[in-house]
């Protein structure tokens, strides 16, 4: 069973062009079931649902159990396709819905609280870039130089799947920009680095993950708000669908491939313009 599990993973990769971090998801959940179901050609459809059970018994969160099950889904799929089993057992297995929760944004006078927080060339820019662009973090950690025209005034950005977007940014963003890259040169200078990744820390080390989410939740503190970068990318797409953009528009600045996710969007706008409203008038 691993051993098939391994050739979907590789097929994940190289054919559908994957992130990492979701073929590492889809290599958790597949091992899980693993751990109990070692031969394929012996599950079923009630091997899965004994599975399923197992997981609510364990008191997973209900989106983990979601995840999973989507994850068994395209497994067995696949295989049934290859001629790996003869039958998929998962054929008949429903996917259950995501519960839909509205995604923290935060408001344009707090984003302008914390560019006002006597930020470093380094950190100004990673802010701007992920609020002004709405970018991912692994979007901005992964940014080239060669990946900003500053004259034209856009980033080329590489998504899930490796999906390529133009993001156009703002005068804020681009002066951002040309304030941190003499710092940048005088860091590659000094290590004598040969890299072409934008954000590079102050050793020399390249700019991590992780070191965006610490630096994004040190700045919510400021603002008394437990944030991530994602809420920057969150607040970027609503606060756009409030002044009036399309929502298509919208759709394509953020790179998603179907419309319906960035409709969620328009909840947020509709929820806050109600409690703006009904701060207004309470009496």
């Amino acid at each position: 069973m691993h051993q098939i599990i391994a050739q979907y993973l590789e097929y994940l990769e190289l054919e559908k062009g994957l992130a990492s971090n979701t073929i590492e998801a889809y290599r958790r959940d597949l091992y899980d079931f693993a751990e109990s179901n070692e031969n394929i050609e012996t599950i079923n459809r009630m091997t899965i649902n004994s599975f399923i059970r197992t997981l609510r018994e364990r008191e997973l969160a209900p989106t983990s159990v979601i995840r999973k099950i989507a994850s068994l889904r395209g497994f067995f799929k696949w295989a049934s396709s290859t001629g790996i089993i003869t039958k998929n057992p998962a054929s008949t297995l429903e996917q259950p819905k995501m519960p839909q929760k509205l995604p923290k944004v935060i408001s344009l006078k707090e984003i302008d609280e914390m560019l006002r927080n006597n930020l470093t060339p380094l950190e100004g820019v990673m802010l701007e870039l992920l609020y002004s662009g709405g970018l991912r973090v692994s979007e901005l950690v992964n940014l080239k130089t060669g990946d900003i025209d500053l004259s034209s005034k856009y980033i080329r950005c590489f998504g899930k799947g490796s999906k390529e977007r133009i993001v156009p940014i703002g005068e804020a963003a681009k002066k951002a920009v040309q304030n941190y890259m003499p710092q940048r040169d005088l860091i590659i200078k000094k290590y004598n680095l040969s890299t072409k990744r934008l954000l590079i820390l102050e050793n020399g080390r390249m700019i991590t993950r992780q070191d965006v989410y610490t630096f994004i939740h040190n700045q919510g503190k400021l603002i008394h708000k437990n944030i991530s970068p994602h809420t920057l990318r969150h607040s970027f797409a609503t606060h756009l669908l409030e002044n009036g953009a399309d929502l298509r528009v919208v759709q394509e600045l953020l790179g998603h491939s179907d419309v319906s996710t960035t409709q969620l969007y328009t909840h947020i706008s509709k929820k806050r313009l109600k409690d703006v409203y009904f701060s207004i008038n309470k009496d």
